[in-house]
């Protein structure tokens, strides 16, 4: 008899194998990316440092990242019709990012070309697969509002040049906060007018304006950052009451300083629950939803993730791998949410795919390195 975990296994190898089965017929949807693209320099580690150790490191390799990058690549890799935007430097970097994007099967064609050099991260991996980060932004900080109009504006006028292929397939567009917050936010409100189904990963987090929140159909975030999201909300709503209250700019600034000190003091007052407590979920749903974020996927790491939405609280479990390098696990699962929406999945079946994309990510070393098709996915698990 099928255990429930080979079963929930089997499930996603199907949904998975839907994906692939969509591109392979050329109905896919397309997926519109605005964000980062970064070189990482990579090292490993027995362990971690801590703060003013030193450790000896094995060889410095330079691998292709960012965050955006790292999504689009793993979207396309399993099938999907990928559009990246975003900017790049004039260094060697630029033409290795540029072309490992066009190897995966990434639409480059709309990036932009900047002075200087293009972003950077450096990463150290330990012995067991966790990993610490820096992000230089490089040219991705030239990402502004007026370039992702553009883009956009290209990108739909190609779909109304070509309606009738195009006509009734998906569009959905992802985003995450390595760029500009007004380019995110152009890009965001210019995508939701054009009917794209917009997915948002707060990462690396910030506090989110009510401009870009309207425009987002889906959040992505991990436990941490839905940790910061809630407390963020109690932070602006503790200090617009007391601000309320005081009557006077100078009190305003006090109270918006106090109820900040006092969301620091309460940060384990978001209690991030197992993933198969359905109960406790809902009333992290609910304030969600008062949030603005109706649909939402959290991710747990080796605890799968939580799909919040108007089908109710869906546990979506992990596939279990050896792992060797845990970088680019989140971007390969939001790549293949991106894919599985752009195939008409529902939500919970695009977090489904996505958790078998993640794992086999898992097992290789570096971000886009260590994607695969959707073949080589489902021959490794």
């Amino acid at each position: 008899m099928m255990t429930m975990a080979a079963a929930q296994q089997a499930d996603a190898r199907a949904l998975l194998s839907a994906i692939a089965d969509e591109a392979n017929r050329g109905e896919r949807g397309r997926v519109a990316i605005l964000g980062s693209m970064n070189a990482d320099y990579t090292v490993r580690v027995e362990r971690l440092p801590q703060p003013g150790e030193t450790v000896p490191a094995g060889p410095m390799v330079i691998l292709p990242g960012g965050k955006s990058g790292n999504q689009s690549a793993a979207a396309a890799r399993i099938g999907a019709n990928v559009h990246l935007f975003g900017a790049l430097g004039d260094d060697d970097n630029a033409e290795m990012l540029a072309g490992r994007l066009a190897d995966a099967g990434v639409d480059t064609s709309g990036l932009m070309r900047v002075p200087g050099p293009s972003g950077s991260t450096v990463i150290t991996v330990d012995a067991h697969g966790e990993n610490t980060i820096a992000y230089s932004a490089g040219a991705n900080a030239h990402v502004d509002a007026a370039y992702a109009r553009r883009a956009v504006s290209a990108l739909v006028g190609d779909a109304r040049g070509d309606a009738q292929r195009n006509a009734g397939k998906p569009l959905v567009a992802g985003l995450c906060l390595e760029s500009p917050m007004d380019a995110v936010i152009a890009f965001s409100q210019a995508m939701h007018q054009a009917g794209a189904t917009v997915l948002l990963n707060d990462s690396p987090f910030r506090a989110l304006p009510t401009e870009l929140v309207e425009n987002v159909d889906v959040l992505l975030v991990n436990e941490h950052e839905l940790a910061d999201l809630l407390n963020a909300g109690e932070s602006a709503d503790a200090a617009g009451t007391e601000a309320a209250d005081a009557g006077d700019a100078a009190d305003a600034v006090d109270a918006a300083g106090d109820a900040a000190a006092d969301s620091e003091s309460d940060a384990a007052a978001v209690v991030v629950p197992d993933a198969g407590d359905v109960a406790a979920w809902q009333p992290i749903a609910r304030r969600l939803h008062d949030a603005g974020f109706a649909r939402a996927i959290v991710t747990l790491g080796g605890d799968g993730s939580v799909v919040l939405d108007r089908d109710g609280i869906t546990p979506v479990p992990v596939v279990p791998v050896k792992a060797v390098d845990t970088t680019g696990c989140g971007d390969a699962f939001m790549g293949g949410v991106l894919a599985g929406l752009a195939a008409e999945l529902s939500l919970a079946d695009a977090a489904r795919a996505a958790a078998l994309v993640a794992a086999y990510a898992a097992t290789g070393e570096g971000a886009q390195n260590s994607y695969g098709t959707a073949a080589t996915i489902l021959a490794a698990l």
